[in-house]
């Protein structure tokens, strides 16, 4: 049975960017193995919710406590917790040759410094990584050289050298090819295998693996429906999400949504 301990749990939190009030009184809380999506349109605090998990916004009100701290320094946070999102892909230096890219996690930085030491346990973890997803061949490669498949693979990898057991992914399969599709959901797969959490922000269906059990759709800043996801993702609650007509199929387990 599945530890019930929250990696995450959010009471009343109120939450603000710039002017503009994205959350008031959101509580949710997520644990330990229960494999989540977040759905929701644009302008729906996704990419708020991922800045809360990221610590880079914290609430005016209420509390966001991660692995049951509420405070945390962003290095140590970050050996527990691995986030890949669509800003950090974007705002990564883009000279940065891949090995430094993985290198960069023990760091939590964007680049590898003269400064920063590694050890040659860290190193060997680096190489192991790096070969396990493939990307050794482009230990050299710029970042902006890189598909963005490439990319995603190695901030994968950067997420993964501290052994996290939590991963939270921003759109994961934004941007890809089939075949980088299909190794998405071969590494995540395995990943969920090995005992990690998998917390997943999308508005794409087809990006929701099968090991996925819990469904949380965000509407306008509020839980518009939770539950599993058989009865969440249903052709009424998507059609109410999105305010169109959506029908929804499923095939071998995986959900797809078409227009009604």
């Amino acid at each position: 049975m599945a530890d019930v301990n929250p990696i995450i749990k959010i009471t009343n939190a109120e939450v603000h960017r710039g002017r503009n009030c994205v959350f008031q009184n959101l509580s949710l809380s997520i644990n330990t193995g229960e494999n989540t999506a977040i759905v929701g349109p644009n302008g729906a605090g996704k990419t708020t919710f991922l800045k809360l998990l990221a610590r880079e916004l914290y609430p005016a009100k209420g509390e966001v406590s991660i692995l049951g701290n509420s405070v945390w320094h962003i290095s140590e946070l970050r050996k527990h917790f691995g986030v890949v999102s669509t800003d950090l892909q974007q705002n990564f230096r883009p000279h940065t040759p891949g090995h430094s890219v993985v290198l960069s996690g023990f760091f939590s930085s964007l680049n590898t410094f003269g400064h920063q030491k590694f050890s040659e346990a860290q190193l060997s973890i680096a190489e192991q990584v790096s070969n396990d997803l493939g990307i050794h061949r482009f230990r050299d490669t710029p970042f902006s050289k890189m598909s963005t498949g490439e990319q995603r693979r190695h901030l994968l990898a950067r997420s993964l050298v501290h052994d996290p057991s939590v991963l939270v992914l921003d759109e994961p399969t934004n941007g890809l090819d089939l075949a980088a599709q299909f190794q998405y959901f071969r590494t995540v797969s395995h990943l969920i295998s090995l005992g990690k959490t998998l917390v997943l922000v999308t508005h794409h269906l087809d990006e929701i693996p099968l090991e996925i059990s819990r469904v949380i759709l965000l509407k306008r800043g509020s839980i518009f429906a939770d539950g599993p996801k058989e009865l969440v993702l249903t052709q009424k609650n998507l059609s109410d999400l999105y305010e169109l007509p959506v029908n929804v199929s499923v095939n071998d387990g995986l959900f797809h949504a078409t227009p009604g």
